[in-house]
């Protein structure tokens, strides 16, 4: 069962028309309708199961450029200010504070890595980025074990994965943004070999365009308007504990483990590596894509074969937009967390923090992380389909990416002058013959 997610007042009517539909209640699709709403653009927001269900609410909540894949550094940092200025902006509580994030190095060796990343990165964009010494790590994380350095960035931060994307929302329908939860989209119609309607399970919407930031479902809704997007899914697990005084407020990865303050005084708390890669019919239709990811981070997931394999075999498929889709019989993805992954975790964070010994843990769940072959996301138009634009793939960085990845696909989505320049995000470069370029170990 996934955390428990605030409250948040949605419409029980949809337009016959709009300008932008957005699929999807995550925080790119809240994102996303919050900006057409404050720029006066008819928006309806569609969320098949409930906002933030499925990873937006089970991520670790971390807000940070620290380690970034280069092509993502001017997003995130973009990203970092809006979220400075989220909750005056919205009127709400996102929980985003400025605790400032830390990558632990253990040896000499780790901290010339990350002072390679500070050089390549940090340095030429600006950012407050250093490395700290192994003094200035003992006085940031009093009471822990003895690190080499750390890469530290003071302005990365935390946010609440289950307070910020209803707190967006309900601005976004203030604003003027319809949203309506329990409503599928099947997939889209077209005229002239562009969008011109999408098709939910309460009705038609007429349409100049959709915004399909679907998570881990984007790759079905795509293949079913004929797009192949490979796509795949990673499942991790997170714990929380009961509040704890005396403890770090700087967040920390440290490989074996991660863990960060919570608002409600409690920690986040996760094994740094282990996630699962579960096998599914995707996993061969896009084996050749994801090849030199799969080398390049062999170590760092497990491999499993389930039941989900043969779940999708037989239920994700598209089917016919007057018939019921996999995506009203699937509201929630909600796995199993992998409790033996967060006890080992938990148990090598209290090896390196004692006082984590008296950490009792409140709740433990599990999503699952939409990835792409580079672990860059897509936002993206795409060529083929006018009237279509992608926001997803995001391999575990969305949350933090998220208020301005939704932004930029929203201005992708009306032709305004975009926040960054979108083409390493491009959808193209998965058909133009560009290899992809995994960057390991971030």
């Amino acid at each position: 069962m996934g955390p428990t997610i605030d409250a948040a007042e949605t419409d029980h009517a949809l337009p016959p028309e709009t300008e932008v539909v957005v699929v999807g209640g995550g925080i790119i699709g809240a994102s996303a309708a919050l900006w057409l709403a404050e720029a006066g653009i008819p928006t309806v927001l569609c969320e098949k199961g409930v906002l933030a269900g499925e990873q937006s609410s089970r991520n670790w909540g971390w807000c940070r450029v620290t380690g970034r894949d280069p092509r993502e550094v001017p997003l995130v940092d973009h990203a970092i200010r809006l979220w400075d200025g989220m909750d005056r902006r919205i009127n709400g509580e996102t929980g985003f504070r400025h605790s400032g994030i830390c990558y632990s190095c253990e040896t000499e060796a780790d901290v010339a890595r990350r002072e390679q990343w500070l050089n390549d990165c940090a340095r030429p964009n600006g950012l407050d980025t250093r490395l700290l010494s192994r003094a200035e790590m003992a006085e940031l994380f009093p009471g822990g074990r003895s690190y080499a350095g750390g890469l530290y960035s003071a302005s990365d931060g935390r946010a609440e994965p289950q307070k910020a994307v209803p707190a967006i929302v309900a601005s976004a329908r203030r604003k003027g943004a319809i949203v309506r939860e329990g409503c599928a989209v099947r997939g889209v119609e077209t005229t002239a070999g562009r969008v011109s309607a999408v098709v939910t399970e309460h009705g038609r919407i007429r349409c100049k365009t959709v915004i399909y930031a679907a998570g881990a479902w984007t790759s079905l809704l795509a293949r079913g308007a004929g797009i192949r997007l490979p796509q795949l899914k990673v499942r991790s697990s997170v714990l929380r504990t009961d509040p704890l005084d005396g403890l770090p407020e700087t967040a920390m990865w440290a490989g074996d483990f991660a863990f960060r303050k919570r608002l409600d005084g409690g920690y986040t708390i996760a094994d740094g590596h282990s996630s699962v890669a579960e096998i599914t019919p995707d996993s061969f239709r896009f084996l050749v894509d994801f090849t030199p990811l799969a080398l390049m981070e062999f170590r760092n997931y497990k491999l499993r074969l389930g039941a989900r394999f043969f779940d999708e075999a037989a239920t994700w498929k598209p089917t016919p937009l007057d018939r019921r889709s996999v995506f009203e019989s699937v509201r929630i993805l909600d796995p199993e967390p992998d409790r033996a992954a967060l006890q080992r975790g938990l148990a090598r964070l209290t090896a390196a923090f004692p006082g984590f010994a008296k950490a009792r843990i409140a709740q433990s769940w599990a999503g699952f992380i939409d990835a792409t072959p580079d672990a860059v996301p897509v936002i993206s138009p795409v060529e083929a389909l006018p009237g279509l634009v992608i926001a997803t793939g995001f391999s575990g960085h969305g949350f933090g990416i998220g208020p301005a990845a939704g932004q930029l696909a929203a201005e992708l989505a009306t032709g305004a002058p975009p926040i960054v320049d979108p083409a390493p995000y491009r959808f193209s470069r998965f058909t133009d013959g560009s290899r992809a370029r995994p960057i390991g170990g971030l």
